[in-house]
């Protein structure tokens, strides 16, 4: 049974645009602008995962301590992300129940709350990421007068304000947000175009993969930062919100091809946002003695202090930009963790209530290191969630691509042989990368006998339950009779 409050999109459609987008009984129509200016919102929406603080974090990182070198792993990361992404929305479209809802029918109970607490840690790291980005912004455009745990303060009530927003209506809050959008690339754009990086130098970053021992660890946060698991489960189910007969296959096969479009092009903005920024840091402080201290909280004064000269003020666009990455991403952590605590625990709470769970959660470990450490332990929290937000990752892949592939789960619109085994491919590289993250954290932190067992403990635990993902076939037949009557 779906939920009392519909998160988002689909109390705002008009009867005439439904009727339009039902119209199909065979064959799929001939593409139209109209029609795909009526889907356009949701890959948008979900676009803004791959722009949030903690991505930003990732781009300066790289760019800082690999100079342009990984520029060809943000492109496919963020193709690889568009793979995951998509998968997501055809799940979405086709069943017309979203992720979270699938894997709790899908897997025992015992498996669903391991899966469901992954995902909560996932989004909860995620948050924490916004939060930080965001009183980091607030203090750079205030000039300092308001300090960092104002920042936060006013951070974790700020969701709120989105929430009463959207009782406007959801085109007026997707119009904001393709505001907060415009802003990052505008503010990007500008630092990009005075720093002045060497075409030549970019085009081999993007062309010649290059990966060497000094920037694993960052090449590990970038893709982390760009490809997070609840931006997974949140996709599936915003797809939902545009009505669509779903009993014709020509209306199911228009509403993936417009949301296929629609993701490809928002992708693409994010990917120019983040290779701004990324060439930026990596034109500014590569081989410098910055480099290895750069973060967010210190970036736009270093930005100042190089470029302080030139027409613009840097330093306060890139307060401004870092400011609509918090912001935009605020609203979509809300109604992702909307989504997976109805999907998993089949609860279903108020938007302000999910709200006020997510930002709680957030703003304890924020605050604790803020006033604990220093400004820069801010910047070491950023990147250490990042590579938290990756081990994540396979927990969300591996039941999307399992059930995508299900022929009584998804009739017709399965999945082929060839995009299986390439979807395959991307889980495999993930969950590589994953694996010498974690080799690599306990190598380093098994010093005592107790923490090396702990730890050891831990990784046989996540290794059994990858490998239990992996092999487990589940029968879902509660959709055999849907699957089959839909196709009919």
């Amino acid at each position: 049974m779906r939920p009392q409050e519909e998160p988002l999109l689909s109390a705002h459609n008009s009867d005439e645009e439904s009727a339009k987008v039902e119209e199909d009984d065979g064959a799929s129509p001939p593409f139209s602008w109209r029609k795909l200016w009526r889907f356009t919102g949701p890959g948008f929406l979900m676009s803004i995962a791959f722009l949030d603080p903690g991505s930003l974090e990732g781009d300066l990182q790289a760019g800082a301590i690999a100079g342009y070198s990984l520029l060809w792993l943000l492109f496919w990361a963020t193709v690889m992300g568009l793979l995951i992404q998509l998968l997501s929305a055809r799940l979405g479209v086709a069943t017309g129940r979203h992720l979270a809802e699938l894997c709790r029918e899908e897997y025992p109970r015992w498996a669903g709350i391991v899966l469901w607490i992954m995902a909560e840690v996932a989004l909860i790291s995620s948050d924490i990421q916004e939060v930080v980005g965001s009183a980091i912004a607030i203090r750079i455009l205030s000039g300092s007068v308001i300090p960092l745990w104002g920042g936060v303060v006013i951070t974790a009530l700020d969701c709120f304000v989105f929430l009463f927003l959207e009782s406007f209506g959801v085109r007026k809050l997707e119009a904001f947000f393709a505001v907060l959008i415009a802003t990052m690339a505008i503010s990007f754009a500008i630092m990009f175009g005075e720093t002045k990086p060497s075409r030549k130098d970019l085009l081999i970053g993007m062309i010649v993969p290059k990966l060497s021992p000094g920037t694993i660890t960052q090449a590990v946060g970038l893709v982390g930062s760009i490809i997070t698991p609840h931006n997974v489960f949140l996709h599936s189910a915003l797809v939902q919100s545009r009505k669509i007969n779903t009993k014709h296959t020509g209306c199911v096969s228009e509403a993936i091809g417009y949301y296929y479009i629609e993701s490809a092009a928002a992708l693409a903005i994010s990917f120019v946002i983040n290779f701004f920024a990324t060439t930026v840091f990596a034109k500014s402080f590569y081989g410098t003695k910055f480099a290895q201290d750069m973060g967010l909280e210190n970036a736009g004064q270093v930005l100042q202090e190089k470029y302080g000269a030139t027409l613009f003020p840097i330093l306060y666009i890139w307060g401004l930009g870092l400011l609509a990455s918090g912001q935009s991403s605020t609203i979509t952590s809300t109604y992702a963790g909307q989504f997976i605590m109805g999907g998993f625990c089949n609860i279903h709470v108020k938007k302000w209530v999910r709200a006020l769970i997510t930002r709680s959660c957030a703003l304890v470990p924020a605050m604790i290191v803020m006033f604990c450490s220093s400004d820069t332990a801010m910047d070491g929290l950023n990147e250490s969630l990042n590579s938290l937000q990756s081990i994540q990752v396979p927990f969300a892949l591996i039941p999307l691509i399992k059930l995508v592939s299900k022929e009584q789960v998804m009739g017709l619109f399965r999945i082929g042989f060839i995009l299986k085994t390439v979807a395959w491919i991307v889980a495999a590289l993930l969950i590589a990368i994953n694996g010498y993250l974690l080799a690599d954290y306990c190598s380093s932190e098994m010093q005592g006998l107790l923490l090396s067992s702990i730890i050891c403990a831990f990784l046989a635990l996540y290794l059994a339950f990858v490998l239990y993902l992996l092999v487990r076939d589940g029968s879902l037949s509660v959709f055999r009779n849907k699957s089959t009557n839909r196709n009919r």
